[in-house]
């Protein structure tokens, strides 16, 4: 499969967080990285220890999204990509920003209580039992 168009992307981006939303449980990853073509023409200096921060010309962003689904479940894994080219980052990190936060804010928040009430055990018997 493709890289998506933008468009594309957000649209399936958006199905994602909702059906992450309807169920009770699952995560929804979000990478992005910069593509390298042929590193011999990218890099300004071979001899600098830090010789990928010195890019001639800016390179493209890849982004990534999935449901996260293991290989038994590889069925039902969703994988999402798209290039971003350098001249077209603000626009696309504007909507991105939209998009993930409408997502994100309709998932439900994870139940701590237990955890919480487990560290609160701990903490009171490693200092012994508590005066009253």
């Amino acid at each position: 499969m493709g890289h998506l168009t933008h468009d594309e992307f957000f649209t399936r981006l958006a199905d994602l967080f909702s059906t992450r939303k309807n169920k009770a449980h699952g995560a929804v990853y979000l990478t992005q990285k910069r593509l390298t073509f042929n590193q011999e023409e990218t890099y300004a200096s071979k001899s600098d220890s830090f010789e990928d921060l010195y890019v001639p010309r800016p390179l493209p962003i890849l982004i990534r999204a999935t449901n996260g689904k293991s290989k038994e479940h590889r069925a039902a894994k969703v994988k999402l990509s798209t290039v971003v080219q350098p001249q077209d980052l603000d626009m696309f990190y504007a909507r991105y920003a939209e998009v993930c936060k409408a997502g994100m804010a309709a998932l439900k928040p994870r139940d701590r209580t237990k955890r919480k009430a487990k560290a609160k055990k701990r903490k009171i018997g490693a200092a012994g039992t508590p005066a009253s």
